[in-house]
């Protein structure tokens, strides 16, 4: 029988502080469980680890790390251009190999409950993982994002958490926890400024208004470029190829074009398409680190407890 391996990105709302997100993953560190990947962006002030391994133990290692960014992150301070509603905003489980897609889910219930046992942090389940209808889109459980789900958990009944509350934690917000397929974090800069422009494609481009399936985007300012960030959730239906071609058109009507692009965290092999456009603007690309087959051969060294 084949060995199950499950992957769990948890993304924490801290992308300046590197002993902060050092103490994170490295409270992350449990036997059976692999690091593959963590990286900061301090522009939308948020942290993405992937870590991969036996079920049980990268639910205990998704635990310890929403309970260490409990301890370590207040969101009445912090700010950033990325929506968030906790400190450990998004901790979702995906099935590797081994494992499916509902076995994840009840990986996702276990680890949602532990969190709120232990740290006193709320949760909501999402995706795969969602207890109702109306929270599978994480855009609608991060609506109001921290500061505005704070306030109408109190009034609405129906925004609060799916485990604790009815309040969110006072400094630590709320965790979203779900499973879901394999999603690639893509983002494209363009040669323009013009944020408005980069928003008006994320619109287009996104399936939530009619765009590409299983596209998810927004368009933001970063160090005084358009950039449009990019989840793609289902890479059957909209290779990225594709999607840049679809950005690289609705980008002629405002006279500009992709320049530049980055991959956040892993991207499987069966999606990189070796002689692409979107793969030659990539920057900091490096397969043996970035595509998560070669990454599972050969794990990063845990970070040290500080």
């Amino acid at each position: 029988m084949k060995e199950a391996v499950v992957e769990c990105v948890p993304n924490f709302s801290e992308g300046k502080d590197a002993r902060r997100v050092e103490a994170i993953v490295a409270a992350m560190r449990v036997d059976g469980v692999h690091l593959l990947d963590w990286s900061m962006d301090p522009d939308h002030n948020r942290s993405v680890v992937t870590v991969a391994g036996e079920p049980l133990a990268v639910v205990e290692s998704a635990v310890r790390g929403a309970g260490k960014a409990a301890e370590l992150i207040d969101l009445t301070t912090q700010e950033g251009v990325h929506p968030r509603i906790g400190a450990a905003d998004v901790i979702p489980f995906v099935p590797i190999s081994g494992i499916k897609l509902e076995q994840c889910v009840m990986l996702a219930r276990q680890a949602g409950l532990e969190i709120w046992r232990r740290f006193g942090v709320p949760v909501y389940f999402y995706e795969a993982a969602a207890a109702r209808p109306d929270r599978v889109n994480l855009e609608d459980v991060r609506r109001g994002q921290f500061e505005g789900l704070r306030d109408s958990v109190r009034k609405e009944a129906a925004r609060r958490p799916d485990l604790g509350g009815p309040g969110l934690h006072p400094t630590a917000g709320a965790c979203a926890v779900g499973a879901r397929k394999f999603l690639v974090a893509y983002n494209i800069f363009f040669d323009s400024s013009d944020v408005a422009m980069v928003r008006a494609i994320a619109r287009e481009i996104r399936a939530s208004a009619g765009g590409l399936k299983g596209v998810k985007a927004m368009g933001v300012l970063v160090h005084d470029r358009a950039q449009l960030s990019m989840n793609i959730t289902d890479l059957e239906a909209a290779p990225i190829s594709s999607v840049f071609s679809a950005v690289s058109r609705l980008a002629q009507r405002y006279k500009t074009a992709p320049v530049e692009g980055e991959v956040i965290g892993l991207i499987p092999e069966n999606a990189c398409e070796r002689d692409s456009e979107w793969m030659r603007q990539l920057t900091g690309f490096e397969p043996q680190t970035k595509i998560l087959e070669r990454r599972l051969a050969a794990p990063l060294t845990w970070p040290s407890a500080l």
